[in-house]
């Protein structure tokens, strides 16, 4: 079942309203939410979603292991509160009883500085490719004898790209922007060239979703520019 990446949590301290409706406030969220695992969610996912670094995620859930995140399991998320892009109307939050708050996808590109601005966060870049993606699943009909892992054996994860080296070299980070699906963040991720595979040849890329492949297969083919970061 696939879920649009809403990026929601509960807010545990109430909105004080101001009198103006649709006044946007900065809303303090109380560290150690608990977030319920949606299809699709890792670890690298929720670190992004909430502006929390993997390894405090990680950390904070000794006990759930990467490979085994399934729906409905109950994440910790640490010191969410630091999260500058959960901000929420006044008046949006005393009309709705859930009282949540929504990190905004945000993408500045500063093309003369070559530094590209995404979810809050400042990345520079060497340059730019535009390429077509396509997107694969875990499925089993999808990774051959081999299995779910990536060209260097580790598990495939949101953020795993396969690519043709000889366009962009293994071990590359880059900022995926232009894409559409709702297993994917919006606007823009930061993904790792670590897959290889026999049809990305040239000017193309594979994109690992999480999810099934019914789901990861309305991906369909999509033009996509990323940024090559430093």
């Amino acid at each position: 079942m696939s879920k649009h990446p809403g990026f929601t949590r509960t807010i545990r301290a109430a909105v004080i309203a101001v009198g103006l409706a649709g006044l946007l406030q900065t809303v303090p969220v109380h560290a150690d939410s608990i977030h319920s695992v949606k299809e699709g969610d890792t670890f690298y996912k929720l670190s992004k979603q909430y502006g929390v670094s993997l390894d405090k995620l990680m950390s904070a859930n000794p006990s759930v292991k990467e490979n085994n995140i399934y729906e409905g399991l109950q994440i910790t998320v640490p010191d969410a509160g630091n999260n500058s892009n959960a901000i929420v109307s006044a008046a949006s939050a005393n009309a709705n009883s859930t009282g949540t708050a929504t990190i905004l996808p945000s993408l500045k590109v500063l093309s003369s500085d070559k530094v590209v601005e995404a979810w809050g966060k400042t990345f520079k870049y060497s340059k730019t490719v535009n390429v077509t993606a396509t997107a694969y699943s875990a499925a089993a009909s999808e990774n051959g004898k081999w299995g779910a892992v990536d060209y260097f054996g580790k598990p495939l994860e949101l953020g795993t790209i396969a690519v043709d080296p000889s366009v962009i070299p293994m071990g590359t980070k880059v900022l995926v922007t232009g894409h559409s699906h709702n297993n994917l963040p919006d606007k823009a991720f930061v993904a790792t060239a670590t897959d290889q595979g026999g049809a990305i040849k040239g000017h193309r890329i594979d994109i690992f979703i999480p999810g099934s492949a019914q789901t990861v297969s309305t991906f369909g083919f999509q033009d996509v520019k990323l940024y090559i970061l430093q």
